[in-house]
């Protein structure tokens, strides 16, 4: 079926791609955001594990042999651990169930014959776990504040990751001159970024219209974030990639690559959201 739907795809221009598949993405994850919130944990905690395996596989083209699916089993636990706990089913000492899984990994790793560099497998391992569970976990932190979970918040920062990432592509492609970062990405340009910012601010005034569980300037001030750090993300995972040499991440998401090139943005702007949404609630 898969096969089917990609050999279909593949007959349209690298454009027509992406928005038919943005538009059946972008449908399937606003459906499980609404629905509930164990619809929207069923679906972070199967994009966070899919992801953290994309990336495992990728370093594994460089000849690196991370406990692939230990160490996504250990970061779908946090997400979903993260979930209990702050939906207050849990604990919070619970938190420190991660510890002796965490310290696992050394002890697999001394089982393991004949690798040449055990040291550098486990620290890819736990390169996993930080670069893409742990933002993962901290989303779900963002749909829980207080308790209380609110597709609204996590709505919100995706619509704002796609206006940015949408803004760019777009202004990059039509009054791109300038180069942003020409030793990462030679197609980056400061026009596109200047193109998202636009794009994700507009975005931004109309969510302080219409989401009121943050105050409007909370939304731009996440707006903001999402544009820089989200541009930064893509730097990072464009610097990853370019290591390894290889042009996108996956091909499961035709147009658009592999989770990680689609969700790159939002690793590493979780982290600040997160942390602005806790100090200023």
């Amino acid at each position: 079926m898969r096969k089917r739907i990609q050999t279909r795809l593949s007959s349209y221009s690298n454009l027509g791609q992406r928005v038919i598949a943005a538009v059946i993405g972008a449908a399937l994850m606003i459906f499980c955001l609404y629905w509930s919130e164990w619809t929207y944990l069923v679906l972070f905690a199967t994009i966070g594990g899919l992801s953290q395996l994309e990336f495992y596989r990728l370093v594994g083209l460089d000849d690196i042999t991370p406990l692939k699916y230990y160490g996504t089993g250990v970061g779908v636990f946090m997400n979903i651990l993260t979930f209990l706990i702050e939906k207050h089913y849990l604990d919070f000492e619970l938190y420190f169930l991660l510890s002796p899984l965490f310290t696992l990994i050394f002890f697999i790793k001394l089982y393991k014959k004949n690798e040449a560099k055990p040291f550098t497998n486990i620290a890819y391992t736990f390169l996993g776990i930080i670069y893409v569970a742990l933002p993962f976990a901290l989303i779900t932190v963002i749909a829980l504040l207080g308790g209380v979970y609110s597709y609204e918040r996590v709505l919100g920062c995706l619509f704002l990751l796609w206006a940015s990432d949408s803004g760019a592509y777009f202004a990059g492609t039509k009054f791109g001159r300038t180069k942003l970062f020409e030793r990462v990405s030679p197609k980056k340009s400061w026009e596109g970024s200047l193109g998202g910012a636009i794009t994700a601010m507009l975005v931004a005034f109309i969510l302080s219209q219409t989401y009121t569980d943050l105050n409007p300037w909370q939304w731009y001030w996440i707006a903001g974030v999402i544009v820089v750090a989200g541009t930064y993300g893509d730097l990072v995972e464009s610097l990853f990639k370019r290591s390894i040499q290889i042009k996108d991440s996956g091909s499961v998401i035709p147009g658009h690559g592999g989770f990680l090139d689609r969700f790159d943005g939002l690793l590493l702007s979780a982290p600040f959201i997160v942390t602005f949404l806790k100090v200023f609630e």
